[in-house]
């Protein structure tokens, strides 16, 4: 059976490819398909990162069987639906949850939110700074680059605004966009809004859970850029998705 590899961030810069296709015997694991990688692209040395690997975009375990077509993605650390995916605006349907190379703007991500029935709008900006803390201290940065594994992403920004109505049940409608691409010092990264009835329905709250979250399982990475060079952040392991397959680097 054939599946098809893809690779994101410091993984896909070492290896020089994005997308292959790999050959299996029938009923192999995710595990066999690691190793097969492994020993195909030993510039990779998956066996000595820690990653976390996805199939056809859900997080996965080593035992999980693959079928022909399925698609493995695998991808370091991140860096940091239904109905209520999609928004009525001005009579035409817009993203609520998008990974995008547009310039983005909280006029723009409240108004994905806007309905009749709310006098409460909450909004949350994440803007490139100019400088990065290191080991050595904290040095300017020249701009940053964004990269997503867009299909996941968008479908775990969808997951987080499921969450937040579960968890906050007066929240009526929640929004978020990442940019992905260049961005320069002070432009948004990432804007977040969500709408309740009013102020004290917990929309302060669920826009806080919502960048934490975002943190924390959204496939997202970023590369900083100085002068002198470049590096993909990526953030630690999250032990909630230990259950998932991850390999850490011993």
């Amino acid at each position: 059976m054939q599946i098809d590899v893809r690779l994101f961030a410091t993984l896909r810069q070492l290896a020089g490819w994005s997308k292959q296709t790999l050959e299996l015997p029938a009923g192999a694991t995710l595990d066999d398909a690691l190793a097969a990688i492994d020993a195909r692209f030993p510039a990779l040395t998956i066996s000595q990162r820690t990653f976390y690997a996805a199939v056809n975009q859900e997080y996965a375990k080593g035992d999980q069987v693959l079928r022909d077509g399925d698609e493995v993605a695998i991808f370091p650390p991140v860096s940091g639906g239904s109905d209520s995916a999609t928004a009525q605006v001005r009579g035409g349907a817009m993203k609520r949850f998008e990974i995008t190379t547009q310039p983005l703007s909280l006029d723009a991500v409240a108004r994905r939110v806007t309905r009749p029935d709310c006098g409460a709008i909450t909004t949350f900006a994440g803007i490139v700074r100019g400088e990065t803390s290191t080991e050595s201290g904290v040095r300017g940065t020249d701009f940053l680059n964004y990269e997503a594994y867009t299909e996941m992403a968008e479908a775990m920004l969808a997951r987080i605004g499921d969450e937040i109505m579960a968890q906050w049940p007066k929240v009526a409608a929640v929004s978020i966009l990442h940019r992905v691409g260049r961005l320069e010092i002070g432009e948004p990264s990432v804007v977040i809004a969500v709408a309740t009835p009013h102020r004290g329905d917990g929309c302060f709250e669920a826009c806080q859970y919502a960048i934490e979250r975002l943190k924390a399982i959204v496939p997202i990475w970023k590369e900083e850029n100085w002068a002198d060079g470049q590096v993909w952040v990526e953030g630690p392991r999250q032990p909630e998705l230990a259950a998932a397959y991850a390999r850490r680097n011993t």
